[in-house]
């Protein structure tokens, strides 16, 4: 349930082509839908402007599945991140018109209108070819909720000059995205090219000293760069949910 589809019963009602009955029937699931595994939270659009997101990780096939069913028949936009092989096949199978990043692990599909606009833009960067399941991800979790995305990818410290040549690029971001893993340096580097919000996500690439994320978090909550901030180790869902926001909010004041 959306603030949109919320105000289109009302108006209906208003109208006279939807009766009260009608209407609370539909209304029925709100705020919270009872799965017997999960409770669907169909209430989360309109205290938050974004829907529920479903982490697979951790749950069947069949307990994905019937989440991402109760979503769809509420009328959102549905996204399933941490999806394996086996649940996205489900998935796929049951919704023909949803879409499954093998990198990313997610599956989405939309509900509201394709074509609606694009509000805010998002630009998602990543220091080496390693960090992409996180980068994109982040970059997905964004397209899913109408945000405008740029791609930045392989553009690590290690060769600067990569960087410098996408710099007008990020300079047109109402937020930047930057994942990196190793020392975790390039959100710094960002975060003095860009005069907007950095959010840095750590990711678990590395040799052994790297601590699986660790080293690189650690680092980021180090910047000296003040426009940066951290999510978790390997949380492109968490950055993107966040800079979405940002977008929305840059977008509307503009």
């Amino acid at each position: 349930m959306t603030t949109h589809s919320l105000l289109e019963i009302l108006a209906e009602v208003e109208r006279g082509s939807l009766s009260p009955e009608a209407a609370a029937d539909r209304l029925k699931s709100l705020p919270f839908e009872d799965l017997g595994h999960t409770r669907v939270d169909h209430h989360r659009s309109l205290r938050t402007g974004l829907p529920e997101v479903i982490y697979a990780a951790g749950k069947t096939t069949e307990q994905t599945a019937s989440i991402f069913k109760s979503l769809i028949d509420s009328g959102v936009d549905v996204l399933a991140t941490r999806v394996d092989a086996a649940t996205a096949a489900a998935l796929l199978t049951q919704h023909p018109h949803a879409v499954h990043n093998a990198t990313a692990r997610t599956v989405s599909l939309q509900a509201s209108d394709a074509n609606a606009e694009l509000r805010g833009h998002i630009a998602v960067v990543c220091a080496g070819t390693s960090d992409l399941p996180v980068a994109e991800e982040a970059a997905v979790t964004a397209e899913t909720f109408h945000t405008r995305v740029t791609r930045l990818y392989d553009v690590g410290v290690a060769g600067l000059h990569r960087l410098l040549a996408v710099r007008s690029e990020l300079a047109t971001a109402d937020a930047v995205i930057v994942c990196a893993g190793m020392e975790g340096a390039l959100p710094s580097v960002v975060g003095g090219l860009v005069g907007v919000p950095v959010i840095a996500v750590p990711t678990s690439v590395g040799y052994g000293a790297s601590f699986a994320g660790v080293t690189a978090l650690l680092g980021m909550l180090n910047s000296c760069s003040p426009n940066v901030t951290v999510v978790n180790i390997d949380n492109g869902f968490g950055a993107a949910y966040t800079a979405v926001l940002i977008a929305r909010a840059a977008a509307k004041s503009k």
